[in-house]
């Protein structure tokens, strides 16, 4: 009888182990995933970040290039005006 329990203790035992090396894995599994995912979604936040960039950039000379346009219209047209003044 004592041979059945030792047995059977030392069968738990070995069981507990094997689910114990099978958790493992999983969390390896599961933590390779992981950083995949965090892997991918730093380089989507980088490129989302860049893409951001350029469009503020673009926006920013196109805004320069419209009041350049627009001071130089004003300069022209006060040119204008102080020339039909002088006359």
């Amino acid at each position: 009888m004592r041979k059945i329990v030792l047995a059977a203790a030392v069968a738990t035992s070995a069981l507990g182990l094997a689910a114990c090396g099978e958790t493992a894995d999983a969390v390896g599994e599961t933590t390779d995933a992981v950083a995949a995912d965090v892997e991918a979604n730093a380089e989507a936040v980088a490129e989302t970040a860049e893409g951001a960039m350029e469009e503020t950039a673009d926006a920013a000379e196109g805004a320069m290039e419209a009041t350049e346009e627009a001071a130089e219209g004003a300069m022209e047209e006060v040119a204008e005006v102080a020339e039909e003044a002088a006359e």
